[in-house]
């Protein structure tokens, strides 16, 4: 089948890249390597972005989250995935807690979370697992058993 360039139909919903890591663009170094345990509230915030799935199409949500009280401190919803989805996101965690200077605000290094500093980096999922995680329960919860008619009824749903 290789060789005639011949694929079986794909089962299911298209799932969107929401980390996509090929680009070239400076990204800032990993702070944490993995050690997400943070002394006090507003030292530590992960930052990444999922997708809810409507009939309309995608819903992109990006969340950041205190590593000390595992609260979502800041939050925001595009039906574009584009970086101002991050920006917004980061802005809000910014007026809710305005954190003291020394903030590590980490991500899963995407486009979108680009900064101009050092090179590329290791970019796998493991780099914000906490993160990956929050999402993972958010999807199992409400959002894979509900069906959204539209990005509207979605946004409006209590996350």
């Amino acid at each position: 089948m290789k060789g005639h360039d011949i694929r079986p139909p794909r089962r299911g919903r298209r799932v969107p890249r929401t980390t996509d890591g090929r680009h070239n663009l400076d990204i800032a170094p990993n702070l944490l390597r993995r050690n997400f345990r943070a002394a006090e509230p507003d030292s530590i915030w992960l930052a990444g972005i999922s997708y809810v799935p409507t009939d309309e199409g995608w819903l992109y949500l990006a969340a950041v989250k205190d590593m000390a009280t595992m609260e979502i401190v800041g939050w925001s919803m595009s039906d574009r995935l584009k970086s101002s989805l991050a920006v917004d996101t980061i802005r809000m965690a910014l007026q809710n807690r305005r954190p003291v200077p020394g903030l590590v605000c980490h991500s899963d290094r995407g486009v979108q979370y680009a900064s101009g500093s050092d090179g590329p980096g290791d970019r796998s999922k493991a780099q914000n697992a906490p993160m990956e995680s929050f999402f993972s329960s958010l999807k199992n919860e409400p959002v894979h058993r509900t069906r959204f008619r539209s990005r509207q009824e979605a946004r409006a749903a209590p996350f």
